[in-house]
């Protein structure tokens, strides 16, 4: 599937070829930027709508697992960033060396940044490059 960001990219080619003034060119691109924010901005109200009738729920199966997802990645984290690097600092310090386990910090971080809404800064980001490219 598609997604919206490569549609749009596809779009912008498309832009540049078949539309000659450069100005009608960026100010068609400003609109197709725009609605694709007016979008994603209405997808993430419709969203927060979903997670207030979830969390309002009276079933902790539908209520609960936020919070629950939230516990676990704040004690997965916690344990892999602060009490195996404990345990390995005391097991050098006393002549008993821990080895460190296996821990993919890639799919807690996606995790845990999802719910804590970070994701947003991966938006911001597309979007400064975007003005960027336009400048040049």
């Amino acid at each position: 599937m598609l997604g919206v960001d490569t549609i749009i990219s596809g779009i912008f080619n498309i832009f540049n070829k078949i539309v000659p003034d450069k100005d009608t060119r960026l100010k068609l691109q400003h609109e197709l930027e725009l609605y694709k924010l007016t979008s994603d901005f209405k997808n993430a109200m419709s969203q927060i709508e979903v997670n207030k009738v979830e969390a309002a729920h009276e079933s902790i199966f539908v209520a609960g697992w936020r919070p629950f997802i939230g516990w676990v990645c704040g004690i997965a984290f916690t344990y892999h960033v602060i009490v195996v690097p404990l345990l390995m600092f005391i097991g050098n310090v006393t002549g008993n060396p821990i080895p460190a386990p296996a821990f993919d910090a890639i799919l807690l971080t996606n995790v845990l940044f999802g719910m804590l809404g970070l994701g947003g800064f991966r938006t911001y980001e597309k979007i400064s490059a975007n003005k960027l490219k336009e400048k040049k």
